[in-house]
């Protein structure tokens, strides 16, 4: 379950917080979706990821791995970067709306006939992705053609943001499995029983291994390539790939990753979307805290 605030003040504080983006919603829905996209994308890259520390937390991961990339180039990215976060932002908190603007989008890449003869032999297919332009697009595709998918999903520390969601979540028809014990345990007992599920893999693991990600070294949960040797799953990558006009998509199931071990399967996984992040660097969310080191690598670097 997500934690609550403990204190008044913390309920408070949510209670506003969650009330001030309820409101901005019901302002920004007066608009048609594709501007409401649009608009909130501006927001999100001119005023919002300022105000919140995104934009600096992406000039930050910009100058650690592009080094020798000129300040006004990284400006430039980390601005368009964040215009693809707030699209993805209000194209996931309007899912029926979002679903209906991508019929018709054609799901294309090899990945589909690996979930075809996957599901003719009966084996539960774990589709892995990585929050790059829109990572739910794929899923509504899939869903549109009768696929229910599950997976597994950090809870917010916000609970109305959390019931959100989840409601976000299961309006797609797929099995939602809270982050814990509880949540891993559900997952993998969906996934033996032939299931379609979804992980994410482009986040901050503390507990993970250190595996090189864009020349730096990552710490990385190698637990999906774990669940798909352990249950002889199909693992599948799948990208949400934004347009050049900012609204359609490319929906892409690449190839299976073949089963060895983790870490050659995570490594795999990495050489993926580094591919995808050279082609259109701005649809990855640099605002994640991908490089972090354990706390005691840390504090040996002080």
């Amino acid at each position: 379950m997500p934690a609550k605030p403990r204190s008044r003040s913390g309920r408070l504080a949510a209670a506003l917080t969650y009330g001030l983006f309820r409101a901005t919603l019901a302002v920004f829905s007066l608009l048609p979706f594709r501007r409401r996209v649009a608009a909130f994308g501006w927001l999100m890259a001119h005023g919002l990821g300022r105000l919140a520390g995104y934009r600096a937390r992406i000039m930050a991961n910009l100058a650690l791995v592009h080094p020798d990339m000129p300040l006004a180039d990284r400006r430039a990215l980390a601005t368009q970067a964040l215009d693809t976060m707030g699209r993805m932002v209000m194209e996931n908190f309007c899912p029926a709306e979002f679903g209906r603007s991508l019929e018709g989008t054609p799901l294309e890449g090899p990945g589909l006939a690996d979930l075809a003869e996957a599901s003719a032999q009966g084996r539960p297919v774990l589709f892995v992705s990585a929050h790059f332009g829109n990572h739910e697009a794929p899923r509504h595709l899939l869903s549109q053609r009768g696929h229910r998918i599950g997976g597994i999903y950090r809870p917010f520390t916000n609970p109305r943001f959390d019931a959100d969601y989840r409601r976000t979540i299961a309006s797609l028809g797929g099995a939602v499995f809270p982050q814990g014990r509880e949540g891993t345990v559900g997952f993998s007992r969906y996934l033996r029983e032939g299931g379609l599920g979804i992980l994410f893999y482009d986040v901050r693991d503390p507990r993970g291994e250190d595996i090189p990600f864009m020349g730096r070294p990552a710490l990385t949960a190698t637990s999906a390539a774990k669940l798909a040797l352990k249950y002889d799953a199909a693992l599948i990558p799948w990208f949400g790939i934004r347009k050049p006009d900012g609204h359609g998509f490319r929906c892409v199931l690449e190839a299976e990753i073949p089963h060895t071990d983790p870490t050659t399967m995570t490594r795999d996984l990495h050489r993926r979307l580094e591919a995808r992040i050279a082609e259109t660097p701005e649809q990855w969310f640099w605002v994640h805290r991908r490089w972090k080191p354990r706390k005691a690598q840390a504090r040996q670097l002080r």
